[in-house]
């Protein structure tokens, strides 16, 4: 979605492209499209269909993955903004993105919310409260000052990681995990 933060979703899509095993489908709503250019850059959108198996037009919401009938081992919307993640809450499917999420939760398969404001105000909580309710794992992207990230592509990493880690999936990619033995 348009939140600020597109590396973190590149570089879920880069990670999970990396594992032959695992078939990525991409959608990018409207407004990550812009925010993708500005963040990232002008091919950002042509790397990103690089990393995955297909991509999905965000209007199509007659395409596969929007029917409960299509199995996958799970969603995550990285960076997910509060008009996305408020549109879930209110089950308002009106593009692809928000029905996908929404069979997601119909059918109690995992789906992940790296959800990205701040400060957040009362609307934000409850539609994360809601969320939660509903099936959904809300994971603001927080970095691990633990590891001692060294460069911003260090924190973008451990999110982006994180965040894979959180679907379970075989044959992914992992987190660094904390240790007490240091790094």
């Amino acid at each position: 979605s348009g939140a600020s933060g597109a590396a973190i979703g590149v570089r879920i899509a880069e990670l999970l492209g990396q594992s032959p095993e695992i078939e990525t489908h991409l959608v990018i709503s409207p407004a990550a499209q812009r925010t993708l250019a500005i963040e990232i850059g002008p091919d950002a959108v042509a790397h990103l269909e690089r990393c995955v198996a297909k991509r999905h037009p965000s209007d199509d919401i007659g395409t596969e993955i929007a029917s409960g009938s299509v199995p996958t081992a799970g969603m995550i919307v990285a960076p997910c903004s509060m008009r996305t993640l408020s549109g879930i809450a209110c089950g308002i499917a009106d593009n692809l993105l928000i029905r996908t999420a929404d069979v997601h939760l119909k059918e109690r398969r995992p789906l992940i919310l790296v959800a990205r404001e701040s400060p957040l105000h009362l609307g934000h909580l409850r539609a994360m409260a809601a969320v939660t309710e509903f099936g959904a794992i809300v994971a603001p992207p927080v970095p691990a000052f633990y590891l001692r990230p060294e460069r911003l592509s260090d924190v973008v990493d451990q999110i982006a990681l994180r965040t894979i880690d959180l679907l379970r999936l075989r044959n992914a990619p992992r987190a660094r995990p904390w240790s007490t033995s240091g790094h």
